[in-house]
Parts: C-alpha cells; structure tokens; sequence
C-alpha cells in the first residue's frame, strides 16, 4: 500500500476525531473494606490524565454496593475532584419493579452532588416491550437535573444487564432527557449498527462504547466509558490525542492498550475488576490488589501476561524488579 493510500484510509478511518473519553473506575478493596486512599488517588490521577470519570459502575462495583456505600463513593469522588468539574455516577433502582420511581433516591443523590446519572438496567426491563422499556428511560430521565446517559450492559457482565434490540435502541434516540447511551455489547457489529442509526436519526446522541475487546471504535464514531480505561488512563488519553491531531500513532497506542483489553477481559468476564487490580498494583499504582468480597478473582498467575501488558505500555520502569516482587510471590 503506497503512503497516499494509507493516509487515505488513516484519514476515512477517524483521524482528528476528538473523542470524549469517560473510565469507569475501580473502587479498590484492603481486605474486606474499601481502600479509601487508594481509591482518592486513582480518581485524582485519572483526571489529571485528562479523562472524566464514572463511579459507581460495574467497574466500581456498583451492584454489589448498598445505597449508603455508593454514596460514600459520590462524596469522595466529589471532594477530590473539587466543586464544578463533571463526573458520571450509575444511578440503580431501589426496586425491582420497573417503575421509574425506582431510581428517585438514587438520581437525587447524583444530583446533590452535581453528578451526571448513568440510567443501569434493573431485571425488570428484561420483560418490557421496546414501547415499554423506552417510556421507563424517559420517566427516569425526566427526573434527572441537566440530562442522563443510559445503559445497555450485556449480561456476560452482570444478570441484570440485557443489550437493546433495534427498535428499543430507536425509541431511546427520540428521548430528549438522554444525551447518549452507553453501549456495552462486546458486539462490534451490533455497535457500528447503532452508530449507523446514531447519524441517521440523532447526529448530537453520544455512543459511549463499553467494547473492552474492540476500543478502535472511537474511530468509528463512539466515544467510550470503559472499564479499561481504569487500567491506564493516562496511556488512554494519549491514545485520544494523536486520534485527534490525526497522528497515525495512534494505531500503534491503541494496540497495545487492546492487548490489555484482551488479556483483562478474557472469560470469566466480571473477573476483569481483579485484573484491573492486579495491574494497578503492579505497575505501582495500588497498594494491593483486592477487591469487594464477593467480586470473582483471576489466579496469582495473571500477573505474568499482566506485567507484558505493562511492559508494552511502558509502565514498568524496572521489569526485574517488579517481576520479583509483584509477579512471583503471588505464583503460589
């Protein structure tokens, strides 16, 4: 392939594109108890990399977190990151029984603390019509103050996820109170669909993909709210700036976060909270790797494939070192 050729196909591909980026954040444990400092210092250090950050989410262990504990979350979230800037929060039903008076104390806390709610499924949408199911996103949206994002997580993550059909997913875009959605199929295919009906019906609706496994799909028209991200927010926002100088770097950025991705995220999937603690530990980050205590864990070995993924994102300044004391004592 010539060079004009290649900087034809780089430039159709999405160069110059400004992506929004959004990590979903890891709520680190110690124990059985959440590690308050740890968690300070990585929100703090992923918007000084230049991203926004969601808590409260499958990431963050929001499902697993009673009401109270989420919103310890929000007020640490919102005292490290200082009065006026933005952050994303899941806003969960407080009853199963699709109502969207369900997500009432939920959006008001996110409110009291100038958050933006991310509407997550409850298992009651799972048996609503695509009629239904739009008018419960509505109800809820319009009781959030300044818009909401919505939520299709598959259930590869989570039981109470379910991803759209195409009629729901066309009957979300026409929701005024919804500024976008965040997509987390793991479906490439099911995701470009949606963008296809994105631009057809509703250019200013924000994809947000959750496709730990294809993160290219920002320079296909998605922006992202990824649990990735967690992993390396700082490697992530200088992957989204040479995607928008247009810098072909980009490529070879993406690919190594991706490889990341697929190391992080291979089945079981929701054991990926514990490879993004395994990582963050290991590249110096956290001061361990636990996580809730009822979160599934990966084995001590991970750490091995973990520690090339760290390496290929130039995370480790002493690979020796770390591989002797953060790789082989947890070998077994």
């Amino acid at each position: 392939m010539g060079a004009g050729t290649l900087a034809d196909a780089w430039s159709r591909l999405g160069a110059g594109r400004r992506v929004h980026g959004i990590a979903a954040a890891l709520l680190p444990y110690r124990g059985d108890d959440v590690d308050w400092e740890g968690f300070e210092a990585h929100v703090a250090r992923t918007r000084e990399a230049g991203l926004d950050v969601a808590v409260n989410m499958d990431t963050g262990f929001g499902d697993l977190l009673d009401p109270g504990q989420r919103e310890a979350v929000l007020d640490v979230t919102r005292r490290v990151l200082g009065d006026g800037v933005p952050f994303y929060a899941g806003a969960y039903a407080s009853a199963d029984d699709g109502t969207a008076a369900a997500y009432a104390d939920a959006l008001a806390a996110i409110a009291a603390r100038g958050a933006r709610p991310v509407i997550v499924q409850c298992r009651a949408m799972h048996a609503m019509a695509p009629a239904g199911k739009a008018a419960l996103y509505a109800g809820v949206a319009q009781r959030a103050e300044g818009g909401a994002l919505a939520f299709e997580l598959s259930p590869r993550f989570a039981p109470h996820g379910e991803i759209w059909d195409d009629e729901t997913f066309q009957r979300i875009l026409a929701i005024p109170g919804l500024a976008g959605a965040k997509h987390s199929s793991l479906d490439r295919a099911t995701e470009l669909r949606r963008l296809a009906v994105r631009e057809r019906l509703r250019p200013d609706f924000r994809v947000y993909t959750g496709n730990d496994l294809a993160i290219d799909l920002v320079a296909y028209g998605s922006d992202y709210l990824l649990g990735l991200a967690t992993f390396a927010p700082d490697r992530f926002a200088e992957r989204d700036r040479a995607l928008a100088e247009g810098d072909a770097d980009f490529l070879a950025r993406n690919d190594a976060l991706q490889h990341l991705g697929n190391v992080g995220f291979r089945a079981p999937i929701p054991a990926y909270k514990h490879a993004a603690a395994q990582f963050l530990h290991l590249t110096g980050r956290l001061a361990g790797d636990d996580v809730h205590p009822r979160a599934p864990r990966r084995p001590g070995s991970e750490r091995i494939l973990l520690l090339d993924c760290a390496l290929r994102l130039g995370l480790v300044d002493d690979p020796e070192a770390v591989r002797r004391e953060r790789v082989e004592p947890f070998l077994g």
